[in-house]
């Protein structure tokens, strides 16, 4: 994923900035507790394609 693109991508949801999990493909959100999925190196920035991050994945 372009880095350019990661600095100007935030939560859809609260507007917080997103940290790349090179891993898992996603986007995550600490303050909303969501990971948002890359797919062909797009992300889907849509609230209803993102999961639900539990506990131990927030730290």
């Amino acid at each position: 994923m372009d880095k350019r693109l990661l600095n100007i991508l935030v939560c859809p949801l609260c507007k917080s900035q997103l940290q790349l999990d090179i891993d898992k493909h996603e986007l995550i959100c600490k303050a909303d507790r969501l990971a948002y999925p890359i797919r062909d190196d797009v992300p889907v920035m849509l609230v209803e394609e993102a999961r639900s991050l539990n506990a131990d994945e927030v730290l």
